[in-house]
């Protein structure tokens, strides 16, 4: 597959061509046709309907760098104060945990493309949901390698990552595991209101993913959905991804609103439905396009064993790989 500046979509091999029509209206979600699928962290929906379906592998003859330097929404010491802040709320008993997220953003050229970037991406982070949109006014190049939720028939999947360790690096410590078995609590309450009573499992708990450069823990939940539900209501409640929100997640979205600039497209959901199948990631470890800026976003899970300078270090670390990739350092 050679991409062009057609409309398509490619994540795992699937290839979607054709565009028929966009929407934002996620009652309009068809079970005849193929659906990509973004939405933003506040819960935007676009819904794109291709008519065509291949499998096909993701490939670009061109390459093309960012050759302006990425700046930060938030600097080393307002990191920092976000964090203390965070630890201030739990303190109060506001909240558990927060994910706290900065963006960076670069200047670019409004016809630079994000296609040879994303073909260098596979090339040199590989990751299991990697993905690429591009429709009228969006697109995106994602590396995520996070499950927000799989469905195959009747059954529903979501795979939280929560720690994170430099490859080689320390073992992971109770702060990693006590919040993901955090996240996961909150996730199985999340599937509870979508899911059959007494259905929901946790069939992997705290196992260790390997990706380039990094590792995480990465639990799996599982649950039967309750019958006749409409993809807007499988979704919706699910919305915002617990493992980049918090606990519990309605306290969790107020403080990053007052701290963050809106997110958007980053630490939403990203991929495809078709009939009674879908397979959505967390959109971390992404790339997209705004205007003449392209914005890559990098967090951290918050809790009161956070160290500050520990948590600006694993935003560091988890945007480092892809932001050489992007600017040409690693080919």
């Amino acid at each position: 597959m050679n991409a062009g500046v057609e409309p398509i979509f490619w994540m795992g091999n699937r290839f979607a061509t054709g565009l028929q029509r966009v929407t934002h209206d996620p009652s309009e979600i068809t079970n005849d046709g193929f659906w990509a699928v973004s939405i933003s962290f506040e819960g935007q929906w676009t819904c794109a309907n291709f008519a065509h379906v291949s499998e096909s592998q993701f490939a670009v003859n061109d390459s093309q760098f960012v050759t302006s330097q990425f700046q930060s929404s938030m600097d080393h010491d307002m990191y920092v104060s976000y964090v203390k802040a965070i630890q201030e709320d739990i303190s109060n008993g506001w909240v558990y945990q927060v994910n706290a997220c900065r963006t960076l953003s670069a200047t670019i050229d409004k016809d630079f493309s994000l296609a040879p970037l994303f073909a260098s991406i596979l090339q040199n982070n590989p990751a299991p949901y990697a993905s690429y949109l591009r429709i009228p006014g969006v697109e995106i190049a994602s590396a995520s390698p996070e499950l927000f939720l799989k469905r195959k028939g009747n059954t529903v999947t979501s795979s939280p990552i929560k720690g994170t360790r430099r490859t080689g690096g320390a073992e992971f410590g109770s702060k990693d595991t006590a919040e993901n078995v955090m996240i996961v609590d909150l996730i199985r309450n999340d599937l509870g209101q979508i899911c059959k009573d007494g259905s929901i499992d946790v069939p992997r708990l705290l196992d260790v993913e390997h990706h380039p450069g990094i590792d995480h823990l990465v639990s799996d939940v599982t649950g039967q959905l309750k019958e006749n539900l409409s993809w807007q209501q499988i979704i919706e409640p699910l919305l915002a991804p617990g493992s980049v929100s918090g606990a519990p997640k309605s306290s969790a979205v107020k403080i990053i609103a007052e701290h963050e600039i809106e997110r958007g497209i980053y630490c939403g959901a990203i991929g495809w439905i078709e009939g009674n199948a879908c397979e959505l990631a967390v959109a971390i470890r992404t790339f997209w396009k705004e205007e003449d800026a392209i914005k890559f976003g990098t967090g951290a899970g918050i809790t009161w064993a956070s160290d500050a300078e520990d948590e600006w270090e694993e935003t560091e670390l988890k945007a480092e790989r892809l932001i050489k990739i992007a600017s040409g350092k690693i080919t």
